[in-house]
């Protein structure tokens, strides 16, 4: 990576509606060419921090800098750096797809090519389609191009797989790393735990308005979820004393024969073959389940993502 250069940066901002505190004192940085996840669920206040830093909403204190822009006073210079997805309600349905593109780049000085931005996301065959007759992965296709036309330094993209299919949902993340791979920034909000650990180089898990923890998920994982599990299938009467003596095992369970081990350590799962293979016991079943950033969060926050 080199030197962390912030791209984004918030310094504790807070943004209350009424008697809601949606967002209290968040503040995190996001460096130059990376990926950064705001991930938590739904009314966790991701929408609204990113709002914030995009110069949609005001917050009530605190600090943001975009570029070395201050996203409400240099608004038309940040508008022109950056790109934001829409939300679906923001397009007419009777646009048709060339027209919607030919309108966004009217609104900014130095446009990409429309026509080539709808072949790179595969959408040259629907150039004259109305836009309410496209399916959700070919709307959220055009909303990235739209994000993109200004050939932005900075992406923002909000639940962009929420409600697609798994095919489309993976052509949408082979997109983003794309955008990426261009050497821009991009910040994404979402709740699929699977989609934060794919794309993302780094993460802030936020919930009630507050981040808990930032990292890459990677690091989250090794911090808040140490344990190893390996799960095995072996008819060996000595399996179960043998396994239990395997140093940093904090728990083996037994069930008929197959037996649930777990452990601390990067050398936990070597320790567990080497027992196997001193002892010659025989497995039928071997496999180790790792934790990822859904067991992070339950750890973090007491309660799965999906609740």
């Amino acid at each position: 990576m080199g030197t962390f250069r912030p791209v984004i940066h918030v310094s504790r901002i807070r943004k209350s509606y009424g008697a809601t505190v949606a967002v209290s004192e968040v503040s995190f940085d996001v460096g130059e060419g990376e990926v950064f996840g705001l991930i938590g669920p739904n009314g966790a206040g991701k929408t609204t921090t990113m709002e914030c830093v995009e110069g949609v909403r005001r917050p009530d204190a605190g600090r943001i800098s975009i570029l070395g822009l201050d996203p409400f006073r240099d608004v038309v210079q940040v508008q022109n750096r950056i790109g934001v997805q829409l939300q679906q309600a923001q397009l007419q349905k009777r646009i048709k797809v060339w027209e919607a593109v030919d309108l966004w780049a009217s609104l900014y000085p130095k446009p990409l090519d429309g026509n080539r931005l709808l072949e790179q996301l595969g959408l040259a065959d629907k150039r004259n389609a109305w836009f309410m007759t496209l399916s959700g992965g070919q709307k959220q296709r055009l909303f990235i191009a739209l994000a993109l036309i200004n050939d932005p330094e900075v992406v923002f993209l909000d639940e962009l797989t929420t409600g697609l299919d798994p095919q489309s949902r993976r052509a949408i993340w082979d997109l983003v790393r794309g955008i990426r791979d261009r050497g821009k920034t991009v910040f994404l909000t979402t709740h699929l735990m699977e989609e934060a650990e794919r794309l993302c180089d780094r993460v802030a898990i936020i919930e009630h308005g507050e981040i808990v923890d930032i990292g890459s998920p990677e690091e989250l994982v090794r911090r808040h979820c140490p344990t190893r599990t390996v799960i095995l299938a072996t008819e060996n009467a000595l399996a179960e004393e043998r396994l239990g003596a395997i140093p940093r095992v904090e728990n083996v369970i037994r069930q008929g024969s197959q037996f649930t081990i777990q452990g601390r350590g990067e050398d936990f799962v070597t320790e567990v073959i080497q027992c196997l293979s001193e002892n010659r016991i025989r497995v039928a079943d071997f496999r180790t389940v790792l934790p990822n950033l859904e067991d992070v969060f339950l750890k973090l926050t007491g309660h799965s993502i999906r609740d």
